[in-house]
């Protein structure tokens, strides 16, 4: 899928509207993560993700501030008025993990891969085409970032 299929850029905000994100280029993947942390940070049943090139995101208006669990190689980055979570900072593998229904338009993004399932709440489905008991290997995301821009979100 082409970056002109995207309808690109995309725009964003947090719950107050403080904080303005933009993302620049097509996304690597959208997934849907159940893990404890997730589940606290998002007060939910988990978090949804867009997972896009660090380069290709930006904040153009607002403060983001760190919260949640702070650690070297995920940073969770917070609107600084509303303490809504905006995106997560995954420096290692040069992306930035846009909290899904931050952007304007988040209909499209169903999520395609599923992780945590080991914790879910039983209850919850996704339509999510790949599911990890845990975090997937850092080998299996080129091969589920490829299928993903060759089949796009929907399952």
């Amino acid at each position: 899928m082409s970056d002109t299929n995207w309808k690109l850029p995309w725009n964003g905000r947090c719950r107050c509207g403080a904080v303005h994100i933009r993302v620049n280029a097509a996304p690597l993947m959208t997934s849907v993560c159940h893990c404890t942390g997730c589940q606290k940070m998002s007060s939910s049943a988990y978090s949804l993700t867009v997972m896009v090139p660090a380069p290709a995101f930006e904040v153009v208006e607002g403060e983001v501030v760190q919260g949640g669990m702070r650690a070297d190689d995920a940073r969770h980055m917070f609107c600084d008025h509303c303490k809504t979570w905006i995106f997560t900072k995954i420096e290692a593998y040069g992306v930035v993990n846009v909290r899904t229904t931050m952007l304007d338009d988040a209909g499209w993004a169903a999520p395609f891969l599923e992780s945590y399932t080991s914790t879910k709440l039983p209850w919850v489905e996704t339509p999510a085409t790949h599911r990890f008991a845990e975090f997937p290997p850092p080998s299996a995301f080129e091969p589920l970032i490829a299928e993903f821009q060759e089949k796009g979100p929907r399952p």
